[in-house]
């Protein structure tokens, strides 16, 4: 009589089903932070959608229903004034959510287990240290280009319909506006999940961790916000001229004959001269120019930042398993 043997399963089989059960193990650790993130979201969606309700309702009275139709009716009301402060800020908060996301990330998620020693665990439970890495890292990756996604999308929704030549502060340039309306803020959430796993393999305290990883997110931040405009080449105007509405100046001044910039912000101001004319000319300018960004370079300077943002992100994760690797083989 023989007894049949189930087969074993193979190493693929095994690694798939050993990170499958890491990552549930990571959800329902978190489930609670889950919930509240969850929350978070329905509660920004909600609010932008009430804030379009409340603008189109002062906007377009039910007795001028013409109005309405008109695309480019602009009407300065309570809700328009509130939409325009609120919306002009949306692409901070999405800064300051990649911050929390890389946060959580270098704390709770993997500093405190470090720290705690309950890492252990897990690796003696046939879960080695990279997979239990990767699923520390894939869970939030995963989740953060979902939800910060989503938000995006929502909050673009929001500007556009809000949106106008007269708006104040909403335009696509606007350090407030720019990092929310396009793939910019999904590639800062990720630098953030990247960030915050190196900072913990290499710092393993989780408050300590926190800071460090908030500060470089910080650091980054504000260069790019600092430097945007010299991501893409910019467009010149000769002359004394207007490049038109909606677009990003970002240098205005006279040329030399020699072709060297003579910027107005670096002459001072005199009654009589307020634009430096004067200063300028006195320094050798002979020649107008103003150098901006076209409407048509936002989805180049987009492309360009977010690149930037993903190869760091992927030499942070490289750097994170080879820390790993250095540490516990």
């Amino acid at each position: 009589m023989s007894t049949l043997t189930p087969p074993k399963p193979d190493a693929a089989e095994a690694s798939e089903a050993s990170f499958r059960g890491s990552v549930r193990v990571l959800l329902r650790m978190h489930r609670r932070s889950l919930w509240a993130a969850g929350a978070l979201l329905v509660l920004g969606i909600g609010a932008v959608a009430a804030l379009l309700v409340w603008v189109a309702a002062q906007r377009c009275p039910d007795e001028d229903v013409a109005a309405c139709n008109n695309g480019d009716l602009y009407v300065i009301t309570t809700a328009q004034n509130a939409a325009e402060s609120l919306l002009s800020g949306g692409g901070t908060v999405l800064l300051l959510l990649s911050c929390l996301i890389g946060a959580f990330v270098a704390g709770p998620l993997i500093a405190r287990e470090l720290e705690s020693g309950a890492f252990r665990m897990a690796w003696t439970q046939s879960v080695p240290p990279a997979r239990w890495l990767a699923a520390r890292l894939a869970v939030p990756a995963a989740l953060s280009v979902a939800g910060v996604g989503l938000l995006s999308a929502v909050y673009r929704w929001g500007w556009t319909e809000v949106n106008h030549p007269y708006a104040f502060g909403l335009g696509w340039f606007n350090d407030g506006v720019f990092p929310g309306i396009g793939p910019v803020a999904v590639g800062y959430a990720l630098f953030g999940v990247a960030v915050g796993a190196l900072c913990a393999l290499l710092i393993r305290r989780m408050l300590l961790a926190m800071a460090v990883t908030t500060v470089v997110l910080g650091v980054v931040m504000t260069g790019f916000t600092l430097r945007r405009w010299m991501l893409w080449p910019a467009d010149r105007l000769l002359g004394n001229g207007h490049p038109g509405a909606n677009t990003w100046i970002t240098e205005a001044g006279m040329l030399s004959a020699s072709g060297k910039k003579l910027l107005r912000q670096d002459c001072p101001y005199i009654v009589g001269d307020p634009n430096g004319v004067g200063c300028m000319k006195a320094r050798g300018g002979v020649t107008d120019f103003t150098d901006y960004h076209p409407a048509s370079h936002f989805w180049p300077l987009q492309l360009v930042e977010t690149g930037i943002l993903l190869a760091l992100a992927a030499l942070a994760v490289f750097a994170a398993f080879r820390v790993l690797r250095r540490l516990h083989g």
